[in-house]
């Protein structure tokens, strides 16, 4: 299998590329405005490296041209651009694959679902958490439970730097709910049911807090990117990332057991049990009315 990567310098990206690496594909282009992709050599050192989009798109045809299949896109560009990458790669005819959030609002959302439609594409959506086995075990346990209230903490600290990228401009990333939160409130909508109501209490660069009432549990949620949100016995023990819900006295612990979870997403898509765009609606109109 043949992929092309747009976003090779991101974060998340080298996720990707061991994923792609994991299910015997062959990253043969990749597409990023910045060339810090080192990153690269380790994975896949042949791959042609493009920082123009015109660029990549040339070369795309040209392969095509000499009868090269390029079965899959992956998208690990910043949140604003999915919308115009995702066309991009069900335009050139192949599968998409494509990181949280999907797009930013619920509009855009259907008229990507309409545009897949009319070109017979696919676009799989990375919603990794709905793999960790502790999501698995919640769901299993609590989803035909009576009405349960449930505190849900996600912190992860982020330096200076953050609010002078792109994630820290709310038009650009969609602002803390949506870049760090959408996969979560998605898995909680998973397990406990449609939302029914959503109040805001408080809503900043670094930190956003509610009550989020679904169709079994009211959950009373906090996210942020402030170190100092994470308790201090875990910070002096070099932790910088805390991830917590707590229904009861019954504490699931969500800080582990995410550096696997991109391979396995890819692994299911490749078998054909990827997460369809329409599943990704209700978490992605929650945040746009939470941003909103």
């Amino acid at each position: 299998m043949n992929f092309i990567l747009i976003g090779a310098a991101g974060y998340i990206a080298p996720r990707h590329m061991e994923a792609i690496k994991s299910v015997n594909g062959h990253l043969i282009a990749a597409y990023d405005p910045f060339d810090s992709v080192g990153i690269l050599d380790t994975y896949f050192p042949n791959c042609d490296f493009f920082t123009e989009f015109e660029r990549l798109d040339r070369h795309v045809i040209k392969l095509q041209q000499k009868g090269v299949v390029i079965d899959y896109v992956s998208i690990c560009s910043p949140n604003y651009l999915h919308d115009a990458h995702i066309r991009f790669g069900l335009r050139i005819g192949a599968k998409v694959i494509c990181e949280k959030p999907l797009v930013l609002n619920t509009r855009n959302l259907k008229s990507l679902i309409d545009y897949e439609r009319s070109l017979k594409g696919e676009v799989n959506c990375i919603l990794q958490l709905r793999l960790h086995p502790e999501a698995i075990r919640l769901k299993k346990q609590f989803e035909v439970s009576s009405h349960s209230i449930i505190h849900f903490d996600y912190f992860t600290s982020r330096g200076k730097w953050y609010l002078h990228s792109w994630k820290g401009s709310s038009e650009k990333s969609g602002g803390i709910a949506t870049n760090i939160g959408v996969h979560f409130f998605d898995f909680l909508i998973w397990i406990f049911g449609s939302v029914q109501n959503s109040t805001i209490l408080e809503s900043n660069d670094t930190e956003a807090k509610g009550v989020l009432e679904l169709e079994r549990a009211k959950i009373f949620w906090h996210l942020g990117i402030d170190i100092n949100l994470i308790p201090k016995k875990l910070q002096n023990l070099g932790q910088r990332t805390y991830r917590r819900l707590l229904l009861g006295d019954a504490e699931f612990d969500f800080s582990n057991g995410f550096t696997e979870l991109h391979n396995l997403s890819y692994e299911r898509i490749i078998s054909g049990n990827g997460f369809k765009m329409s599943e990704t609606l209700p978490a992605i109109n929650l945040v746009e009315n939470i941003r909103k």
